[in-house]
């Protein structure tokens, strides 16, 4: 395994550039008397931020006062960004994303908040309260990794003050950038936590943060991912539903999350988006949401069918406003404290699903409010095995670890029939000549591939049984459809050129142009290059060694054409 380097030597790199690529900035926001929720700091200072996006983390960085979070909190938030990401570093970016699982990707339309807020008796305060919150903002979905980083910064920063964040910061910006597969050493207040980002090629359940020395004097500690959450205890309160939760979640459906608290309601909303892992889930998703929200009357009108995302909401006037939406699940805090004698199982008495009409502002109960009628029937093999599980009083932790396995085989055998029929569109290697352009993807059909399920689908790598076709029909609607097949069809894109430039390559180019025109051999030049261009922007993955060949066969060429034709070329 590679071991970073604390500095990238390769290229020159100035202040807060690798600061930028973990982190957008933090934010201290506090709670004026006259203003509200209001914006003390924001580091680094050079930081822009839209008065929009300003709003927004100011009121998603405190909890609804509701809520009654006294002490320490943390929870996570996600607003639209007013621009879309760019790097500043396409090299560095490429090697970021490359290997990078689909789902831990930077995000470009939308930042993500880490908050720690603190609130504590103050009788030397007006409002009898200290209120005030430190807000990691960041493009990257490292939802556990920044809770440790707000978990180091901000009971630093509540205790001395704005040096120790400007420090904090400047640690940061001393960081290697998040390269998957690298050990990183990153250097903060003194401590130096050593991670690992995961890779495509990581087998599922590995454990891809390494332990992370807090100080020579304290015991290390271990996370199992940088972004996990615990699926069992976020889940325990609907355990019953879990496949029809999966299934909402993987045809893109609108739900509603309601629970006491931001950590509760956010919870929950990242272990509902993770439960389709590898899958990307592409719609909108909002871990806690507010009536402050800009996109507040987006979301609540009832003129029209409520939209593809998943919110997480606390305030009691959610309730009455979301009772026409088709799927709201409630839950309690999180943490398995609230159940006294009896534990959560999955085939639970008082599990029945309710109509979204019955939901009542102070009933405390949790459930899930749908109509929705599911297309595949309960797995009795991994309930069987879950149920043992509980039985045998084994840790959360356990628990979390099977059901993460089994919606991870869920939707990879869901997927694995996609995947074979779109690799049955991709042209025959024999069909790529080197001297015509490259064949082109036969087009996706539903209506074909919904033919090869009866044969070739789920029930030959799942126990899961029922009207798999008709899920397959549904999904086909939905963002995550839209956005795996687009994603996977730029790959095969990809590949197709990538295997034309290696046949290419292979040619003796020199030996075809004898017989050609002056006009024939400039196109084929240009040509190439236009492909080496594409290569060396990170567009095309193809080997140094093919490029290298191509280049030089060009090079000698150009050499045998017309001096004016070489002085056109060369500029």
């Amino acid at each position: 395994m590679e071991l970073a380097a604390a500095n990238e030597d390769e290229r020159p790199v100035l202040p807060w550039d690798q600061f930028s690529e973990w982190l957008h900035c933090v934010c201290v926001v506090t709670f004026d008397l006259e203003l509200g929720q209001a914006m003390e700091f924001m580091y680094p200072t050079h930081i822009e931020l839209s008065d929009i996006e300003k709003a927004n983390i100011c009121y998603l960085a405190f909890p609804d006062s509701n809520s009654g979070c006294m002490g320490d909190t943390q929870y996570w938030f996600r607003i639209r960004r007013n621009s879309l990401y760019r790097t500043n570093n396409k090299d560095i970016d490429y090697q970021c994303t490359k290997d990078c699982p689909v789902t831990l990707l930077k995000d470009e339309t939308h930042y993500y908040g880490y908050v720690y807020f603190r609130q504590v008796r103050d009788k030397t305060l007006k409002r009898g309260y200290f209120q005030k919150s430190v807000v990691l903002l960041s493009s990257l979905p490292y939802f556990n990794f920044f809770k440790e980083i707000s978990d180091i910064i901000a009971p630093e920063y509540f205790d001395n003050g704005v040096p120790c964040l400007e420090a904090a910061c400047h640690d940061i910006d001393k960081w290697p950038s998040p390269i998957p597969g690298q050990i990183l050493n990153l250097p903060l207040m003194g401590m130096v936590l050593h991670v690992r980002i995961p890779t495509k090629q990581d087998k599922p359940g590995t454990n891809v943060l390494d332990n992370t020395d807090k100080s020579p004097d304290r015991t290390p500690f271990s996370l199992s991912s940088i972004h996990e959450v615990d699926l069992y205890q976020n889940l325990c309160d609907v355990l019953p539903h879990i496949h029809l939760l999966w299934e909402l979640v993987l045809i893109g459906e609108p739900i509603v999350v309601m629970a006491p608290s931001p950590t509760a309601c956010s919870s929950t909303v990242l272990a509902l988006v993770s439960c389709i892992n590898p899958l990307r889930y592409c719609s909108d998703y909002r871990p806690y949401f507010t009536i402050h929200d800009s996109e507040f009357k987006e979301y609540t009108t009832k003129t029209q069918a409520p939209p593809s995302v998943i919110l997480g909401v606390t305030n009691p006037f959610f309730t009455k406003t979301f009772q026409h939406w088709p799927h709201i699940v409630r839950v309690r805090e999180v943490g398995l404290g609230n159940y006294g004698s009896s534990k959560p199982t999955l085939t639970s008495s008082d599990s029945k699903l309710k109509k979204s009409s019955a939901i009542k502002t102070l009933d405390p109960k949790s459930g899930i409010y749908t109509k929705y009628k599911q297309f595949l029937k309960k797995d009795k093999n991994f309930i069987k095995a879950f149920t043992k599980s509980l039985v045998e009083n084994k840790t959360s932790t356990t628990h979390s670890a099977l059901l993460r396995r089994h919606f991870l085989e869920l939707t990879q055998s869901f997927i694995i029939p996609l995947e074979r029929y779109l690799a049955s569109l991709m042209p025959l290697q024999k069909c790529i000549s080197p001297l015509k352009a490259p064949p082109t993807l036969k087009p996706f059909r539903p209506n074909d591939f919904i033919q090869t399920v009866e044969n070739n689908g789920p029930q030959l790598t799942s126990g899961t049984r029922g009207d798999w076709i008709g899920l397959y029909r549904r999904f086909m609607r939905s963002a995550n459809f839209e956005h795996w097949l687009e994603r996977r069809k730029i790959e095969m894109e990809m590949k197709l050129v990538s295997l034309h430039m290696t046949a290419l390559s292979e040619t003796d180019l020199m030996a075809w142009c004898e017989d050609k025109s002056e006009v024939e051999v400039v196109d084929m030049i240009l040509r190439i290059r236009q492909k080496i261009s594409l290569v060396k922007s990170h567009k095309i993955d193809v080997s140094n060694i093919t490029v290298d060949q191509l280049s030089e066969q060009v090079t000698n060429i150009t050499k045998t054409l017309p001096l004016d034709l070489q002085g056109i070329l060369s500029k």
